[in-house]
C-alpha cells in the first residue's frame, strides 16, 4: 500500500502539470515561477541542513569499523576500515563517496531451516547486487545531470563532447540513444523491485522510501519520451533554460506539454530533496561514523556537553567510594578491601 500511495502521488503531480501547462496554458507558472521557487527551497534547505549538522557536537568517537584496530606494533591493523589518522580517514571517505565501499562489503542475512524439526539457523551471503544497482543508478543519474549543462551554457563546456560521445557510443537509433538513460531507468526499476519483492524490506518500507523512486522514474520517463518519441523544440527549450540561468526568463512558444511535466517533476524533486532521505548526498560528508578516525585509545576526547564545574569521576575514584557495597554485592574489584586498607594506612 505504501508503494501505491507514492505512485498515486506522482500520478497526481503529472496530472497537475498536464492540466496546468496543457489545458490551462500556465506556461510561465510551470516554466519559470515553480522552478525558481524549487531552486530557492533546495539551496536554502540544503545549506540549513548542512549547517545544522556541522554545528551539532560529536561527544564521542563513533566511527563504524570493519577491521583490526591499531594497538601493539606487532599486530597488523586495517588502515582503511579502522583508520587512526586523518589521511587514512580521507581515503576511506573517498572510497565511500565514489565507490560505495561499505555497501560493497554488505552481506545478506537470512534465516533458514535446513531440515524439518531442526532449529532455524542464520546464514550470510554476498549482496553485491545491491551495490551494483546503486552504482548503476547514481552514476547514470550523475551523467544525465551533467549532460543537461548543455541547455544552460553557451558556449557548451568542452568536457561535454567526450562525455556525450562515450555515453552514446552504441549509436542505437536516431537520435542516438544514450546508455545513461537506459541504465538510469534500469537501476531505478531494480531498486524499486528490491523493496517490493523482498518481504522483510517491504515490511519496513515507508512512502518516503518509494516516493523518490517513483518521482525520479517519472522524470526519467518524461525525458526519454521527449528525446526519443515525442517531438520537442530543443531550441525553444534552450532559450527557456538560458533565460532561467541568466535570470532573464522568457517562455518561448512551441514547447510541448511533456516538457512542463518534466520540469515540474524536477522542481518537486528539488524542493523535496532537503527534507528527505536523499540528503545523504550532503550528510555522508558530516557523518561521524565515516569522517572520524578511530583514535579513542590514542587521544582523550572531551565531551563538549560536559559541565565544566563537574570534575571527571574515574573508575578508581568510583571504586574507592563504593568499595564496601560492591564487595558485599560480590562485584569483582580491582583492589580488595584489605589491599585498599593497606594502601590507605601507608
Amino acid at each position: 500500500m505504501n508503494a501505491l500511495y507514492s505512485l498515486f502521488a506522482v500520478f497526481v503531480l503529472v496530472l497537475l502539470a498536464m492540466l496546468g501547462a496543457g489545458s490551462l496554458g500556465w506556461h510561465s507558472l510551470f516554466g519559470v515561477v515553480i522552478p525558481y521557487v524549487a531552486m530557492a527551497i533546495f539551496f536554502v534547505g540544503f545549506i540549513a541542513k548542512v549547517l545544522g549538522w556541522a554545528r551539532t557536537p560529536v561527544p564521542f568517537r563513533i566511527p563504524t569499523t570493519a577491521g583490526q584496530q591499531k594497538s601493539l606494533d606487532w599486530i597488523k591493523y586495517n588502515k582503511i576500515d579502522n583508520p587512526v589518522s586523518s589521511g587514512a580517514t580521507f581515503i576511506r571517505m573517498v572510497l565511500e563517496v565514489l565507490l560505495f565501499r561499505s555497501l560493497f562489503r554488505n552481506l545478506a542475512v537470512e534465516r533458514y531451516n535446513p531440515e524439518a524439526g531442526v532449529d532455524v539457523k542464520v546464514r550470510y551471503a554476498s549482496a553485491k547486487w545491491l551495490w551494483l544497482f546503486a552504482i548503476m543508478f547514481h552514476y547514470s543519474f550523475l551523467v544525465v545531470v551533467v549532460r543537461h549543462l548543455r541547455l544552460f551554457t553557451e558556449p557548451v563546456p568542452i568536457f561535454l563532447k567526450p562525455l556525450e560521445f562515450f555515453d552514446g557510443i552504441l549509436q542505437v537509433g536516431i537520435p542516438t540513444m544514450y546508455t545513461s538513460d537506459i541504465v538510469l531507468l534500469l537501476g531505478l526499476t531494480l531498486l524499486l523491485l528490491r523493496r517490493i519483492v523482498i518481504p522483510n524490506l517491504r515490511y519496513i518500507s515507508l512512502p518516503a522510501d518509494y516516493f523518490p523512486l517513483f518521482l525520479i522514474m517519472g522524470i526519467g520517463t518524461s525525458g526519454v519520451l521527449m528525446r526519443y518519441f515525442l517531438k520537442t523544440n530543443i531550441i525553444s527549450i534552450k532559450e527557456l533554460a538560458m533565460g532561467l540561468a541568466t535570470f532573464q526568463p522568457m517562455v518561448p512558444e512551441g514547447i510541448g506539454t511533456v516538457f512542463y511535466v518534466h520540469v515540474f517533476l524536477v522542481s518537486i524533486l528539488l524542493a523535496y530533496f532537503p527534507f528527505s532521505k536523499l540528503m545523504h548526498l550532503g550528510g555522508v560528508f558530516l557523518s561521524p561514523t565515516r569522517n572520524l578516525p578511530n583514535d579513542s585509545r590514542r587521544k582523550r576526547h572531551i565531551n563538549p556537553w560536559n559541565d565544566p564545574t563537574i570534575k571527571p569521576h574515574s573508575y578508581a575514584d568510583y571504586e574507592n567510594e563504593f568499595r564496601a557495597p560492591m564487595a558485599e554485592a560480590g562485584i569483582r574489584l580491582e583492589k580488595g578491601l584489605d589491599e585498599a586498607k593497606t594502601e590507605t594506612a601507608e
